[in-house]
């Protein structure tokens, strides 16, 4: 695996690493290098699939999958879960025609530049979600309170990703044939600063009608 590690998240103009990681809907790898010269393609980074809002957004990244196909962009979704856990939840939740790949260890986050917010900070945050939450709620008791509501089972693999994350920041790019990134839209994980909100789909087809061109 080539990657190297950078302190901000990647910008429209940068140019991304490869990644190789192990492919979730089919067996061996799946590397960035795979798509370069032949499509464009929005890749997602996920926490694991014990995060009930990286759950909506594969299911978000699923919904616009026909639409990105037709324009001739694939899109890859890239979870902190353990490629066996991983398999198993997506043979009963299935993603048709939605690549997507393990990556316990985050070097894909790593190398586009999403940090660790650190678990200090991530244990101080308190989330307001009318509709969704009782009540105001640390990060954590947020995830048990919304994956048993959703009826999420945690496995021991689940546990030790929760436990392994120190505040993890996702984010979705928007990659051309070169390699080069074209949009982005990447978390910040404060309350009320785009904290679990899935990016604009109207402003993402836009920009993919242009880069598929």
């Amino acid at each position: 695996m080539s990657t190297r590690s950078v302190d901000h998240p990647l910008q429209p103009g940068d140019r991304v690493p490869n990644v190789v990681l192990d492919a979730i809907s089919r067996e061996g790898k799946i590397a960035l290098d795979d798509f370069r010269g032949r499509s464009p393609l929005l890749i997602g980074l996920f926490r694991g699939l014990h995060c009930p809002f990286c759950r909506r957004h594969i299911a978000a990244m699923a919904y616009l999958n026909p639409t990105l196909r037709e324009k001739g962009v694939q899109s890859l979704a890239v979870v902190n879960t353990p490629v066996e856990r991983a398999r198993l939840y997506f043979r009963y939740h299935p993603i048709p025609d939605l690549h997507a790949a393990s990556d316990p260890v985050r070097a894909s986050h790593q190398a586009f530049g999403l940090r660790e917010i650190g678990i200090d900070a991530l244990m101080a945050i308190r989330i307001d979600l009318p509709g969704e939450l009782p009540e105001p709620m640390g990060v954590r008791a947020m995830d048990e309170f919304l994956n048993e509501k959703e009826g999420y089972r945690m496995t021991e693999a689940d546990q030790q990703m929760m436990t392994a994350d120190h505040g993890q920041l996702v984010g979705q790019f928007l990659i051309d044939r070169e390699g080069i990134v074209r949009w982005s839209s990447t978390e910040v994980l404060e309350p009320g600063l785009q904290t679990y909100k899935a990016p604009n789909s109207q402003e993402l087809i836009s920009v993919a009608s242009q880069v598929a061109l």
